[in-house]
Parts: C-alpha cells; structure tokens; sequence
C-alpha cells in the first residue's frame, strides 16, 4: 500500500518538533482514563495540553483526531499504518489519546510486529487492557510504559515499564534543551524502567 493511499484510510501521522519521528494522535477526550482524571484535581491529566491550545483553537486538529479514532474499526488500519510506519526509526504512539480497547492493543501489537526495524513506544493510563497481557506479549520493538495517574506518585508496580510525573524536575531532559528529545531516546529503552517527567 502506498502512502497516500494509507492516508486516505488511517488518517496522517503528526510530527511534533519535540520527537525524533513520527507519531500518532487521538482525541484526549475519549481516553477512558484520562477523560475522567482531567476533572481530578492534582492529577497528571487535569489541565491536559491535548485539551486545550491547538487542539481547540483550530477546528481541523480536532477533528482530524476523530477521523483517526474512527479508522480504527478500518479492516485495511493495520496494514495503512505499516505502510507510514515502516521507514521510521522511531515512532510514538498518542502524543494525544490514548488506547480504546483490547482489540485496539492487539491491532498495534501486530503493526509493530510488521515494522521490526522501527522501535515503538507506548505511554498509557489505560491499565485495564495492560492487566490482560503480560509483558512477554508485548512485541520486542514496543515498550509500552504505564503512567502513574497523580503527579508526584510512585510508579505502579504491575507492570515493568513506567513513568511518573513530578513537581520540580524529573529525569526527562526536555526541559532544558528547548522541549525537544534531541539526543535522548530513553522513552523507546527497555533497560530504562521509568521516565520521570517534570510537570507542565
């Protein structure tokens, strides 16, 4: 399948000055999760950037995110990701959004399963769908890292891949190269078990 063709089913990928790639956007407000912590006070999710901004400030972002949400039940979604996929290096999935099911993990899983040379990364709240797997399901190229849901809180302990969010400075370097990656790719390394990311 072609890029443009793959497009026309998926929807396009997003390119964030911040990530070393591509990456892949859905509407925070259907995060199972997330859509609920955003109205709790002193979570990671209230005040959620992909709530606000952009993301509301200009009409196309929005729905743009909803088209991809739907293509999601596409029977082709998995091959048209691939054929945007296949090229990166690195790849993000939901810079905004979050996973909708179990059948939605699987249909990743087997997208990066057929781009073995792109390393994935998942961030995700979505504990529900993680808790029927084990990490030994997941594909060798995929780190999926399971977000504590309150700012300052400890890292869950079900899963062996994490990250948290802190008042003050945390371990992700962002902050202070511009709020890019630049050289660090520590979110896509498995040997690294948690990502503490400074509030914003």
């Amino acid at each position: 399948m072609k890029v443009k063709e793959a497009k026309t089913i998926t929807g396009s990928m997003t390119r964030t000055s911040k990530m070393p790639g591509l990456s892949y956007s859905l509407p925070a407000w259907e995060c199972k999760t997330g859509a609920k912590l955003a109205k709790i006070k002193g979570s990671v999710c209230n005040g959620c950037y992909a709530m606000k901004g952009n993301y509301t400030r200009y009409p196309a972002i929005k729905a743009a995110q909803y088209v991809r949400l739907k293509a999601i039940n596409s029977p082709l979604w998995v091959e048209a990701m691939v054929a945007q996929i296949k090229n990166q290096k690195y790849f993000r999935w939901h810079d905004a959004g979050d996973i909708q099911s179990a059948d939605h993990l699987q249909k990743i899983f087997e997208v990066c399963r057929l781009t073995p040379k792109t390393k994935h990364w998942i961030p995700t709240r979505e504990a529900q769908f993680l808790k029927l797997i084990s990490p030994e399901d997941v594909p060798e190229n995929l780190i999926i890292r399971m977000s504590s849901h309150m700012v300052d809180q400890s890292p869950v302990t079900f899963w062996p891949w994490t990250s948290t969010v802190k008042n003050g400075s945390g371990t992700c370097p962002a902050p202070k190269q511009s709020g890019k990656c630049g050289s660090c790719r520590s979110c896509w390394d498995r040997k690294i078990t948690n990502i503490e990311y400074a509030k914003h």
